[in-house]
């Protein structure tokens, strides 16, 4: 569905990314983990139009995304929920919500899209007309990942969805990356939290200073000597 191939991305002229290559299959959940300062967030970036890769390129479906300004790589179903959500934190969770759907094609099924929305997050209906910034961060998470599912993604790309939430509340995000996979939508996850995120996954890639170094199926990662030292402190 999505292949990324032996992209390099620099941030004026420090390298972030070196030759990082990987791909996603329809209908599964891939997990990238790795340190901070690995190179998730700036892949993640990357695909999604916000950076350009120097060297290599990102096809999805066909089109050759690195090519794309950012918002024509929304209308082809690729979404960016950001780390630290990014709300409009002086309008209320319904007009976070409907700023998702600005794109052509969810706009006309907007009404739908936020009926769905609100039955994934009964929450996000009772606080609709409560300013978003008033709310707590798991809130907040909940909305941003409304927001990013009223754009009708094929593709869900989620940065960090558990920074700064108590541990009830990481587990309830997960569960419901879970649900929006089982739903039909492709997600793509970024994560410190590495036991979690591989026993929840269907496959992962370890990043370190910016390379794969490796993947395989999230058991096979969560047994593998080398992320149980890393990463998991065994």
């Amino acid at each position: 569905m999505l292949k990324v191939e032996n992209i390099n991305v620099f941030y004026g002229d420090l390298q972030v990314l070196w030759g990082v290559s990987f791909e996603v299959r329809e209908g599964e959940i891939l997990v990238l983990v790795g340190a901070n300062g690995a190179g998730k967030s700036t892949t993640l970036k990357t695909i999604s139009g916000i950076l350009k890769p120097k060297i290599g390129s990102i096809h999805f479906k066909g089109a050759r995304l690195d090519e794309l300004p950012a918002d024509q790589v929304i209308s082809h179903g690729v979404v960016h929920v950001p780390e630290a959500r990014r709300l409009f934190r002086e309008m209320t969770v319904e007009e976070n919500l409907v700023m998702g759907s600005l794109a052509p094609e969810a706009k006309k099924k907007r009404a739908e899209t936020l009926a769905w929305v609100y039955e994934l997050f009964p929450r996000m209906k009772e606080r609709r007309k409560q300013m978003a910034g008033t709310m707590s961060g798991g809130e907040q998470q909940m909305a941003a990942i409304g927001r990013g599912l009223m754009a009708l993604p094929k593709l869900l790309m989620f940065d960090e969805p558990s920074l700064g939430l108590a541990p009830i509340l990481v587990q309830e995000v997960f569960d419901i990356a879970k649900r929006i996979n089982k739903e039909g939508v492709t997600v793509l996850l970024v994560e410190q939290n590495v036991r979690q995120t591989l026993a929840l996954c269907h496959r992962a890639y370890v990043l370190e200073n910016g390379r794969v170094v490796l993947s395989g199926t999230g058991k096979e990662l969560l047994n593998d000597d080398h992320v149980k030292e890393a990463y998991l402190g065994i």
